[in-house]
C-alpha cells in the first residue's frame, strides 16, 4: 500500500478536486468516517465532534449528517472565516439532517462537559495541514478528548497534533482509539512516536486512487496482509527439499552458538527445505546437539583461505546465504567474512557480527544482491555517523542506501527497509520482539526467502512483516514473556493468521492475537481489514 507525505496528499487532493470537485471528495470522506463510527459496538449516547475551521472540520459535518437521526449529533466547531464551498455545503447538509452546531469550547471544563455522556467523540480539528503545535484555541478540546474513553475517540485523517509526514508529536496531541486516514495512508502514522497515538488505523478511499498512484518521489509503502500473503512464495507440488529453498547459514561460535541455532531454525520454519549451517570447527559439535534437522559443517577459522574455499564450495548446493549471527569478532573471522563475500555470487543477508566485520569495508558489497539488517547501534557504526535518533531514521537510512547501493533493513518498532527506490515501513512491529535472538530468527527468514527467489527488498519486507505477526500470535497482547524460540515456533501459523485478517475474520474480535492496531481500507460501502500494525 502506498503511503504519502502531507505535501503529496495535498497534491493528490488538489488534482482530485479539479476532476470531481471538493464537495464529492468531502461527501466520500464523510461516508468513510460514518462507516468507521458505525463499527463501534453499543452506545446510544450523543455523537460529538470537535471541528476545526478547515475541510477536516467539514468532514465531521459530512459524517454526522449520515448518522442515525435518532441519536443526538452535535458538532462543536471553531468558526470558519474562509470556509470552502465543500465545508459550507457539508455544514448545511448536517443542519438539515438535524445535527446541532455549537461553538468550540474555550476551556477544558467546558470541553469535558461537551463530551459528558457521549458514546463517540470525533476529532476533526486538524487534518494533513497539521503542524508541530496546534493553536491554543484547540488545546481544551484536545485535552478533553484525551480524558474521554480512548477506544471511542475517532480521528478524522490524523489525530490532532501529529505530523502526517514525520510522525512527530506535539506537546498537545490527541490519543485516538481509531484513526481514519482519508484518501491515502499518511506515512507519519506508521512512524514513532505517532504510532502510540493512532489506535486502530483505517485507510478510507475517497476516490483519489488514480491521483495517489500518479504521485512521484518520495515513495513510501507498507505491506497489507493480502499483499504479504501474495508475496510469499508457494511451494510447488513437485518441489524437492532443495528447490523448496536451500539457504546456507554462516554463523555461530563457541561463545555464541545459540544465535546460529535460532537463525537456522528461523530459516527452516519459514519454509526452507534444506538448511546448511557452516560454523567454526570448535562450535560444530555443540550446534549438532541442537540442530538435528539441519546439516552442520565445520570450517577451520585459523586457516583463512581454506575456510573461504569451504564456504564457497557449500554455496554450490545453496540458493542464498545468511552471514553473521554469533560469529566471532576476531580478525581471522573478519578476513573470512570479507573474503567470502567478495567472491560470493548468491544473494545474501548480513546481520550481527557480519555487520561488525563489514564496517569500513562496505565497498565489497556494492552491486551485490544483499540485505543488511542493522539495529540502531549497528547502524551507527556501519554508517560512520554515530547514534541515529528516531526523527533521523528515514533521512539517515535513505542517505546510507544512496551511498552504498545496498538494500538495508533498519530495525525498530517501525522497521524501515530501503532499496534506493522505495522506503518500506513495516506495520507489524511489536515490543514482544524486544528479546535476545529475534534478530537472528529474522536473518534466517530473509535467507530462506532469498533462496526461494524473492528479491532482496521483497525478502526483507516480507520477513519483517511475518516476524511481527508471529510475535503477535504468541504474545497474547502482553508483549512480555516471549522468547526468540517462541517466535520460531509461531512462524508456521503466522501466514494463516494474516490470511484470516484478509478475510475479515478478526477485526472486531478483541481476543484475536495482535489485534491492537489494524490497517484497513474502506470502499464501496464496506470496510475490510487488510493487516496488522
Amino acid at each position: 500500500m502506498r503511503a504519502v507525505t502531507a505535501e503529496q496528499m495535498r497534491d493528490a487532493d488538489e488534482r482530485g478536486q479539479k476532476r470531481v470537485g471538493d464537495i464529492a471528495l468531502m461527501r466520500a470522506a464523510g461516508e468513510r468516517l460514518h462507516e468507521a463510527i458505525a463499527r463501534l459496538p453499543g452506545g446510544e449516547g450523543p455523537i460529538v465532534a470537535f471541528a476545526g475551521p478547515g475541510n477536516n472540520g467539514g468532514d465531521a459535518f459530512a459524517a454526522l449528517a449520515l448518522m442515525d437521526r435518532e441519536r443526538p449529533r452535535i458538532v462543536y466547531a471553531l468558526e470558519a472565516t474562509a470556509a470552502s464551498a465543500a465545508r459550507r455545503y457539508a455544514e448545511g447538509r448536517a443542519r438539515a439532517a438535524g445535527v446541532e452546531v455549537r461553538p468550540l469550547p474555550e476551556t477544558l471544563a467546558d470541553a469535558g462537559e461537551a463530551l459528558r455522556g457521549a458514546s463517540v467523540a470525533l476529532d476533526a480539528l486538524l487534518g494533513t495541514g497539521s503542524r508541530a503545535e496546534p493553536d491554543e484555541a484547540l488545546v481544551p478540546a484536545i485535552e478533553a478528548l484525551n480524558e474521554f474513553s480512548r477506544e471511542r475517540v475517532v480521528a478524522a485523517d490524523i489525530p490532532t497534533g501529529i505530523d502526517p509526514t514525520t510522525g512527530a508529536v506535539a506537546a498537545h496531541a490527541v490519543r485516538a482509539g481509531i484513526t481514519v486516514s482519508l484518501g491515502a495512508l499518511k506515512v507519519g502514522l506508521l512512524l514513532d512516536p505517532a504510532r502510540a497515538y493512532v489506535g486502530k488505523l483505517y485507510v478510507g478511499d475517497v476516490g483519489l486512487k488514480d491521483e495517489v498512484a500518479a504521485l512521484g518521489a518520495p515513495f513510501f509503502t507498507t505491506l497489507t496482509a493480502d499483499e504479504f500473503c501474495d508475496l510469499l512464495p508457494r511451494r510447488a507440488e513437485t518441489a524437492d527439499k532443495r528447490s523448496a529453498g536451500a539457504p546456507l547459514v554462516v554463523a555461530g561460535s563457541t561463545q555464541f552458538p545459540g544465535a546460529a541455532v535460532l537463525c537456522a531454525r528461523g530459516a527452516a520454519r519459514s519454509g526452507a527445505g534444506y538448511v546448511t549451517v557452516a560454523t567454526t570447527n570448535d562450535a560444530a559439535d555443540m550446534l549438532r546437539l541442537h540442530l538435528v534437522e539441519q546439516v552442520v559443517v565445520g570450517f577451520d577459522e585459523r586457516d583463512v583461505p581454506s575456510a573461504i574455499e569451504c564456504l564457497l564450495d557449500l554455496t554450490n548446493h545453496c540458493g542464498a546465504v545468511a552471514i553473521g549471527p554469533g560469529l566471532g569478532l576476531n580478525d581471522a573471522t573478519g578476513e573470512i567474512v570479507r573474503g567470502f563475500i567478495a567472491k560470493l555470487e548468491l544473494p545474501f543477508v548480513v546481520d550481527a557480527s557480519g555487520l561488525f566485520h563489514l564496517a569500513k569495508h562496505l565497498d565489497i558489497i556494492r552491486g551485490k544482491p544483499c540485505v543488511l539488517t542493522p539495529h540502531a547501534g549497528e547502524f551507527a557504526r556501519l554508517s560512520g555517523e554515530g547514534t541515529v535518533t528516531e526523527d533521523e531514521r528515514v533521512d539517515r537510512l535513505r542517505r546510507f542506501v544512496e551511498l552504498t547501493g545496498v538494500t538495508t533493513l533498519l530495525k525498530g518498532r517501525a522497521t524501515l527497509i530501503d532499496d534506493g527506490n522505495t522506503m518500506h515501513v513495516n506495520p507489524t512491529g511489536t515490543s514482544a520482539l524486544a528479546t535476545a535472538g529475534t534478530g537472528d530468527v529474522l536473518t534466517g527468514m530473509i535467507a530462506t526467502l532469498l533462496s526461494q527467489g524473492l528479491s532482496p527488498v521483497d525478502a526483507a519486507r516480507a520477513a519483517a512483516y511475518w516476524h511481527g505477526i508471529a510475535a503477535k500470535f504468541m504474545n497474547g497482547g502482553r508483549n512480555v514473556g516471549i522468547t526468540a524460540g517462541d517466535v520460531v515456533r509461531a512462524l508456521g501459523m503466522a501466514p494463516m493468521m494474516a490470511s484470516h485478517i484478509v478475510m475479515g475474520e478478526w477485526p472486531d474480535d478483541k481476543s484475536a492475537p495482535g489485534n491492537d492496531q489494524l490497517i484497513c481500507i474502506s470502499s464501496g460501502g464496506r470496510m475490510n481489514s487488510l493487516g496488522g500494525l
